[in-house]
């Protein structure tokens, strides 16, 4: 069986993204040197991440794991996403990052960019489930498009 094309794009282009918003962390200063506890949360969570794509792509092409997977994994982006600069909690709101930089442009990239990652991860999260739903309905479902 051959991973879905599509979901695997969608899944690139998360790893893409949240390249660019790590490079935008690291520019507003979320990554001390010397290392501090701070660095090495930052640096765990950044790894874990990576971890958990990485791995996960290479089981899907293996056939280990699905769309339930993904949708798994999709729903703890969001809701990490949410917490770190959606939140009443956060200390990381958009306008935070946006203030950050002393060019409006730089802001807004750096505002654009987290929305297009969040817009993505919803984007395979919800298609991911829509496949997961496809599969559990057994032979008399419609084929599903490969």
């Amino acid at each position: 069986m051959t991973p879905d094309p599509i979901l695997v794009r969608l899944i690139r282009m998360i790893a893409w993204l949240n390249g660019v918003h790590t490079l935008d962390h690291m520019i507003r200063g979320d990554f001390h040197w010397p290392i501090d506890g701070q660095s090495i949360a930052f640096v765990m969570i950044i790894g874990a991440i990576y971890l958990v794509i990485g791995m996960g792509l290479w089981l899907f092409r293996k056939g280990g794991v699905g769309p339930a997977f993904w949708t798994m994994i999709g729903s703890a982006g969001l809701m990490l996403g949410w917490l770190s600069h959606f939140s009443p909690f956060t200390d990381q709101p958009l306008h935070v990052i946006y203030g950050t930089y002393h060019k409006a442009a730089a802001g807004a990239l750096a505002v654009l960019c987290l929305l297009l990652l969040m817009g993505v991860v919803l984007a395979a999260t919800l298609y991911s489930g829509y496949r997961w739903s496809r599969q559990r309905r057994g032979p008399l479902s419609l084929p599903v498009p490969r």
